[in-house]
Formats: structure tokens, sequence, C-alpha cells
């Protein structure tokens, strides 16, 4: 009997050990990463590439209903690996179609819930999925981020006025700020992504993708200061007018939850992109591999494209014989302008209507009578608001506009990015998309893959773009253009508003309302329209400056705002980058630098081979050092063995149309 005891005392001993540490290990297709995940009485990963650590051991959990942490003390039921090998279509986007090539492993945990781990050539990622067959309440989530060195981050921290006493309304408008983990502000946030700089000229961004009815993550510094924990908005209770021109929701009562949502669902994933070379990140599609395919059958409506932008330049038209201004007239030139210019929208940014009420319009617009002019010149109407407003009549607002003939709306302020504001963010590209409406988030959170799933949402805010320029002389606005490529646009597109044909040195740049002006060489701006990703593409400046430099304008006019194949072709982070995207059989080509002036190689064997192509190239000019606006234009000859060099001056830029 003693014997037979001991036996099985030993099996249970066996059987509970097994419950309370096991390990998994998951690796990329081409075997240099490796997520080695401990199941134990917390649920941790670490992240490999090769012999470098990208991460070390970080816990993930979520808790749920009266304090129900999944992930402490899981009990495994089963686990799954597979392979996937697959491709998918991208009508709107830098590229044709992306290749979905990653292994996944499930685990499948004791009460009703899972987490599933991809591992993929470029990066990691996974996300909690439950299978309760009740509503829950997600109450919080753990996501850390622990490194075995203080390394070097490029880190957008949480800097806004518009609510001091709520860190989590905010613009998401914030320059990078290279510090070391250890040196991460004390009782702050940051927002994603982020960059953390390893040895060896490897690098990593943090993303989170397929964010919905959930919020968005922010992190912090944990207690040992050697890495990062997540934060979130909680869920809003009571909300109040407030912010900027009292066009914001600020928040009065937050509950204790972060949402109340379905029992069976898949939550937002985390992930981590790893390269070895600046310039992939440039061009890198996780989010898009995340994110949840197209809801809409039909998006043969959707027309992406450029457009005339009045805010920016404060409706500054002059050589008119009529007062320039928020009117029917001016509107009107603008219209013309597109027209002439092949240029497909005009939008109507504030003015136009009561800001308040976007059923009312400004007496000094005629709403329709401008529509009929669009549609005569076939240039589409964009409208602006506020998404307070819009939120106010989203369905009546929509019926509307769409029955006048708008194409689109650009929504601002949304300033949020709590489970309410996201859930709103769906319901109106949902509504938008019902009555074949684009739509351009301004005052946005960064995207998370929602542009797949609603391809009629053609851009995003989330960046500190151009129209900063006129209030913030401080900004080191090249540094930034030459970071944003590589760690915000890999969320997604950016309604950065490039086009600037007032163009200064450091020394001579000034901020300034009417006649705004933009940090670097003309060059540098024609080449954003290349490098920087937005499928509905402002042009900020004035009709009048276009006019005035219409070389460049012909240049612009002719880059469009989709393609088929995008070739990254050099970079460093915050310093130099290149980059050469082709729609059907022509090439468009960028270059820009940070302040200092540099030499760069373009190689042309993205070239088809054999074939010569006319390049038309705009390049600083020798004087552009002293006067940003100087360039040189010329055509010459290329293929595929061509290598040029070429001098982009200190801000400067290179831009080319590959023919």
């Amino acid at each position: 009997m003693k014997k037979i005891l001991l036996v099985f005392s030993v099996l249970l001993f066996n059987f509970s050990f097994s419950q309370k540490k096991q390990d998994f290990v998951l690796n990329s297709p081409d075997g240099k990463i490796e997520i080695k995940i401990v199941v134990n009485d917390k649920i941790s990963w670490t992240i490999s590439h090769e012999k470098d650590l990208i991460l070390a051991p970080s816990a993930m959990s979520m808790t749920i209903d009266e304090n129900i942490v999944l992930g402490k003390n899981a009990v495994i039921l089963n686990s799954k690996k597979e392979s996937i090998d697959a491709s998918f279509e991208t009508p709107i986007y830098k590229k044709k179609s992306i290749q979905n090539k990653y292994n996944q492993l499930t685990i499948n945990f004791k009460n009703d819930f899972s987490i599933e781990y991809r591992a993929f050539d470029d990066g990691v990622a996974y996300r909690f999925v439950t299978k309760k067959k009740k509503d829950i309440t997600v109450k919080s989530e753990e996501v850390v981020l622990n490194f075995d060195q203080d390394y070097n981050t490029l880190m957008p921290y949480v800097r806004d006025l518009r609510n001091p006493k709520d860190p989590y309304i905010s613009s998401f408008e914030s320059h990078y700020e290279n510090k070391k983990i250890s040196e991460f502000a004390k009782d702050t946030l940051a927002f994603l992504p982020f960059l953390i700089d390893y040895k060896n000229h490897k690098k990593a961004v943090f993303l989170e993708a397929n964010l919905e009815d959930y919020p968005g993550l922010f992190v912090t510094n944990n207690s040992s200061k050697s890495g990062f924990q997540s934060c979130f908005s909680k869920f809003p209770l009571q909300e109040t007018n407030g912010g900027f021109n009292y066009l914001n929701k600020l928040i009065t009562e937050r509950a204790d939850y972060l949402v109340k949502t379905k029992g069976t669902r898949n939550f937002p994933w985390r992930a981590i992109v790893i390269s070895e070379d600046d310039s992939a990140l440039a061009n890198n599609d996780m989010v898009q591999k995340l994110a949840e395919p197209s809801k809409l059958k039909d998006i043969s409506w959707i027309k992406p494209g450029k457009v005339a932008w009045d805010w920016w330049n404060d409706w500054n038209i002059y050589n008119v014989d009529f007062k320039a201004g928020i009117n029917t007239q001016t509107y009107k030139y603008y219209i013309d302008f597109a027209s002439k210019n092949k240029i497909e929208y005009v939008v109507l940014d504030e003015g136009w209507s009561v800001e308040t009420d976007i059923m009312k319009h400004n007496p000094n617009v005629d709403l329709e009578a401008l529509i009929a002019y669009g549609k005569e010149k076939n240039v589409g109407i964009i409208l602006w608001c506020s998404w307070m407003a819009l939120n106010n009549n989203i369905d009546g607002v929509f019926e509307n506009y769409a029955k006048l003939g708008v194409k689109g709306f650009k929504v601002d302020f949304i300033d949020r990015d709590d489970a309410k504001m996201v859930n709103s963010v769906y319901d109106i590209a949902q509504k938008a998309a019902n009555h074949k409406l684009l739509l351009d988030f301004h005052g946005m959170y960064k995207p998370t893959g929602i542009q797949r799933t609603f391809p009629n949402i053609l851009n995003f805010e989330g960046v500190k773009g151009l129209e900063n320029n006129k209030w913030t002389p401080n900004d080191d606005v090249p540094l930034y253009d030459c970071t944003i490529p590589f760690i915000r646009m890999m969320a997604g597109p950016m309604d950065y508003t490039p086009g600037a044909m007032r163009n200064a040195t450091k020394s001579e740049f000034k901020p300034s309302h009417s006649n705004p002006v933009s940090q670097g060489t003309r060059c540098h701006q024609l080449a954003l329209y290349t490098i920087f990703e937005a499928p509905l593409q402002m042009m900020a400046d004035s009709p009048t400056a276009y006019m005035k430099e219409q070389e460049s304008t012909d240049f612009i006019a002719q880059v469009p705002t989709t393609f088929d194949e995008t070739v990254s072709l050099n970079g460093e982070v915050g310093k130099f980058v290149s980059i050469a995207r082709r729609k059907a059989n022509t090439w468009y080509l960028g270059a820009i630098t940070n302040w200092d002036s540099r030499e760069i190689i373009i190689d042309f064997s993205f070239l088809e081979k054999g074939k010569k192509f006319e390049a038309e190239i705009f390049s600083d000019g020798l004087n552009a050092d002293k006067a940003a606006i100087d360039y040189k234009r010329e055509s010459i000859t290329v293929d595929s063995n061509t290598k040029l060099k070429y001098r982009l001056a200190s801000g400067g830029g290179l831009a080319m149309i590959i023919k």
C-alpha cells in the first residue's frame, strides 16, 4: 500500500509541476528570430534575433470581470503550431500585394482563453483571445517590455496641454526624444510606435495592430527602470465640451475598467518589428499583415488622390479681383487651380460651416454651387469638421452631404484613443462607407490597421506635420522628417500635409501665419510626396504660390498617392532616407536629409533590366545652403546599371520621376 501511495504522489507532483512551468519555442521562417514562451505562475516571452537578446523575459496578462487574471497560474489545455505562407491584395497602399509568411503557436488555457504568438522574418506579435459565452469587463492588461541593457530609445512623449489633468487627451503630435531607457521621463506617458536602438546596428519598433473595441496602448517606465509597462485610458463615463475652441470632449469621469466587450473575441496585437538594416523599417508591412481584412466588398468608388488645401496657407491668394477668404469666389479659385493641374480634390477646412453644427453653412460659402462647379471641373469637394460636431448627428450629416455630392470628410480633434473613441472611429468608418464617403482622420491617434479594414479611410494624422511650422520655431523638422519614415509611418499613412513653396535654411527660418515657410529646401518638400505615405495627400501651399512655381507644381501633380511596388533604397534613422516607388511603368524617387549636408549614391538597379528610362530630376541647387528655394532640374537617361552621386544640401532633398 505504501508503494502505491508513493507512486501516486510522484505522479501528482509531476502533473502539478507541468502546470506550473512549461516552455515553448517558436522560430521565424528564416530561423533568425526565436520566441521563447514560459508558462509558470505568470506567462512571459523572450525574443532573440540570432545571438542578440531583443526582449528580456516580459510578462503578459489580462484582468477581467471580478479580478480574474488571465495569465496568473494558467493551466494549459493544449497547444498548436502551424506555418502560414499566403499573400493578400492591397489596392490602396504602397504596393499591390503583401506576402504574409509566419509561424504561429496557439496556446489554449483553462478558463476559456488563448494566446496566439506569431514569428515573422521581420518581427513577432502576440494577442489574447477569449471564448467566453457572456460579455466580459476588461479591468486591465499587463504588457511588459524588459531589456537586458540600457539601450537608447526614440520615444514620443505625451506633450499636450489641452487637458493637463488627463494625459490621455492628446493630439499625438510629438517629436522623438533620444534617451536611454533609464532616462524615461518620470510620471509621463509615451505612445506607440517607438524605437529601441540595439548594438550591431539592430533596431526594434514597438507597435500595436487591430485596435478595435479597446483602448490604445501607452507605456511608462517600470519600477526597475530596465523597461516599460503598459498604461491604458479607462472607459469614459462623463464628458464635457472643451479643448481647442471647445471642439473636443474632455473626460470628467472615468470608469474603473478599460472596456465592456464581447466575451468571444480577438484582442489587439502587441508587435515588435526587428531589423538589421534601417532602410527595411521604411518599407515594413507588419501592421497591414496583422490587420483585419476589408469589410467593404466594393471599393471601386474609393479614389485616392491629392488635395488642394486652404488652411495652412491662410486662404492667402492674391492678384485676383475679389477679397480672398472663406467664401465662394476663393474656393472657385482653388477648384480652378486643382482642375488645371489635375488635382483630384479641394478641401474646405474650418469656417465653411458653423463649427458646432455642420448642417448650418457659412452664408459666404455657397456649398451647392461649389460642388456643382467642382463636378464640372472634375474636382471633388471634401469637408472639414470636428469629431464632436459630426458625432452629434453622424447619420444625418453623411446622408445629407452624400446626396449633395460631397466626396468625403476630414474629421478633426479626435484627440483620444479610449475604447469609446475607438468604437466611434469604427462607427464613422462604416457609416461613411455606407454613403460612399472618403475619410481623413486628422487630430487622430496613430493608425493600427483600420485602413485595411475600412479602405475608405485614406489618411490619419497622429504626426507632427508641416502645419506646426506656423508656430514652433524651435522644432527640428528635417530631423523629424528623417525619423518618421522608420517609426510612425510603420503604423500607416500620415496626414503630414507637405508642399511648401516658401523654403528656408536653418538660420533663416521664422514662423509665419499667412506666409508660412518650411524648414529645409524646395527639393526636400518635393521628395516628401514620394517618401511619405498618404493615399489622400495634401498640397499645403496656396494656388497663387503654386502657380508662381509651376515647374515644382507640375512635378507634385504627377506623383501618385498609391503605388504598385516600393523599394527602400537606403537610410539611417534621423539622418537620411531614400525610397523608390513604382506605379504601372513609372518610378518615383525621393531622398531627404536632416540639417547635415551629405552625399548619397542612387543605385538604379531596381529598374527593369535591359531597358532605358528617362529621369526627370530635381536636386538641390549649388546655392541651396543660402537660398533654400534653389534647385536644379534636369533630364537624363538611366538604366539598371546606373549609379549616380548627389549632394543633398543642409535640410535638402532629391526627387525624380523615372519613365
